[in-house]
């Protein structure tokens, strides 16, 4: 499946070292007037080769519009389509590669499914595809209203954690590994840069907080704003984990402790849900965590197969991410954006119970 939401529809195409990556964005409405300026920066956000704690991959990631917008940077109504060259592709570094399988990757999976050869990258599997996903996460922000404010930041990388909670993305931009939390920034770029040497990767987690969403935003049962959500977050590549308020540490607690309370003006107060309730939102800040796996591309020998079934000993070349959360704020970012754009015009499309 390559296309992700109902009636805010995104479809992608293109692999790591193709020609090019692109999407189809269908179901925008007419007559948004698009701040190109600002989905450059939300590409820049993601782009690969901005620090030593990414990988050096250097694409310029500038969209190419096909259609859907008019002379005047308007949207037409019209399917938007636009295309994103790979200009920095480098595939010879791959080609010892193409007949064995890299632990930890999708190669093996998509060989078993498909018959198809390791490909150069990760092909289709590559999170390079993600930068699509940014370009229509930032058209469907430009589409909501200014008072909903999305923060996606580095909450964790390894075992070093943050519990500070941004209020507002400049705190999180200043930070190369986008933890808003000074000190925890410092020990988190120490440990990238630890991990890097020795060959190594590491993981961590992506927190999220959306401020300003109004209440009665999912629709039940099956596309609950949890659910789809989820559904966003778990399906970025490297993506392992997801929890919704305080998730999985709610098991500890008693009902008791964790309903809250609501006051007159049908004022929701329930913290540890997140801002949902019955899979729709209840007005309070969105909260959520998803966790993301050290990169599997590391430089160690590691144990595979050919595709003759011959064991090898894989050392992975090529450039890669010694941790993907802090380029992964940003595709969380875009895929929150994309949830919320749909379910906003799935709301207004709703007619009432009875």
């Amino acid at each position: 499946m390559n296309t992700f939401g109902k009636l805010f529809r995104l479809t992608t195409f293109g692999e790591s070292h193709g020609h090019a990556i692109g999407g189809v964005i269908d179901g925008c409405p007419a007559g948004i007037v698009l701040n190109f300026d600002a989905i450059r920066h939300a590409l820049a956000q993601r782009r690969p080769g901005q620090s030593s704690y990414s990988s050096p991959r250097n694409e310029s990631d500038e969209p190419e519009w096909l259609s859907g917008i008019d002379g005047d940077h308007r949207t037409t109504g019209a399917p938007i389509a636009f295309i994103i060259r790979n200009r920095d592709v480098r595939s010879e570094d791959y080609d010892v590669l193409n007949s064995t399988f890299r632990p930890g990757h999708a190669d093996l999976c998509y060989f078993l499914k498909y018959g198809v050869k390791p490909q150069p990258g990760g092909g289709r599997a590559s999170a390079r595809e993600t930068a699509v996903r940014v370009v229509a996460g930032a058209i469907a922000r430009q589409m909501l209203p200014k008072s909903i404010q999305v923060l996606s930041y580095t909450s964790q990388i390894g075992h070093i954690t943050s519990t500070i909670l941004p209020t507002e993305t400049e705190a999180i931009l200043r930070s190369p590994v986008r933890c808003p939390d000074i000190k925890a920034s410092e020990a988190m770029c120490t440990e990238i840069e630890k991990v890097k040497k020795e060959g190594d990767s590491i993981g961590g987690i992506v927190s999220c907080s959306v401020k300003g969403l109004p209440a009665g935003l999912g629709e039940p049962v099956y596309d609950k704003l949890s659910a789809r959500l989820a559904e966003a977050m778990m399906s970025i590549p490297a993506a392992k984990g997801f929890e919704i308020g305080d998730g999985f540490d709610i098991c500890r607690q008693k009902g008791s402790q964790t309903n809250g309370y609501i006051e007159k003006g049908y004022i929701n107060h329930a913290p540890f849900m997140g801002g949902v309730l019955g899979g729709i939102s209840t007005g309070e800040d969105l909260r959520f965590r998803v966790a993301f796996k050290p990169t599997s591309t590391i430089s160690m020998p590691q144990a595979s197969v050919n595709l003759n079934g011959n064991p090898v000993t894989l050392e992975a070349i090529g450039r890669h991410d010694p941790c993907v959360v802090p380029r992964a704020v940003s595709v969380v970012e875009a895929m929150t954006w994309l949830v919320m754009a749909d379910l906003m015009m799935m709301a207004k499309a709703t007619p009432p119970i009875g």
